[in-house]
């Protein structure tokens, strides 16, 4: 992973996360089947990430350019409401986001992967890419994973984020204190 000197300091101040799906999320490879269903993988590790930062009571959303009944059962899976599909200008999305929760840019993460995405990217407090992200994407990240999109980036991602913000330990808890019942969604 790489990091900017100042990413510990922008991650302390994030409540709110918003994941690309193509190459963040999925591998950004298109996979269709015999009869044309299109198929996308998710890692597991990922979903963990997500709901380990939701329960943490801190906020997801999805911003996609992609119209996908998958993403949208992967995104009910991992309990994510705010789901925008075929948005290949992110921006409205993002504003609506911003709206809606009542957040300031510096609370915001976004996990990004290409061209489409650097919008958004460049008005987050805590923009952040995949190993294999566009070189430009990269470029304007404050963090980049030393993991690939839909290879347990956005894992990564969370994690170092909860640990700047001291949650990681509260998270390592749910999983290991007797008789307490975590949610392990993936």
């Amino acid at each position: 992973m790489i990091y900017s000197a100042d990413a510990m300091e922008r991650a302390r101040r994030v409540r709110f996360i918003i994941f690309d799906v193509d190459g963040v999320l999925t591998d950004g490879g298109i996979y269709t089947g015999e009869s044309g269903e299109l198929l996308k993988p998710f890692h597991v590790r990922d979903g963990l990430g997500i709901c380990q930062w939701q329960n943490e009571g801190l906020g997801t959303a999805i911003i996609t350019g992609r119209d996908s009944a998958i993403v949208s059962r992967r995104a009910a899976e991992l309990k994510i409401q705010d789901v925008y599909l075929g948005h290949a200008d992110k921006r409205s999305a993002y504003a609506d986001i911003k709206e809606r929760h009542a957040l300031r840019d510096e609370e915001i993460a976004y996990v990004g992967d290409d061209l489409i995405d650097l919008a958004v990217m460049a008005r987050v407090g805590f923009p952040a890419a995949p190993a294999d992200a566009a070189a430009e994407v990269q470029n304007l990240a404050c963090f980049v994973s030393g993991k690939p999109g839909g290879k347990g980036a956005v894992r990564e991602i969370v994690e170092f984020v909860l640990k700047a913000q001291g949650r990681w330990e509260n998270v390592v808890a749910r999983f290991t204190a007797p008789a307490q019942a975590a949610d392990v969604s993936q």
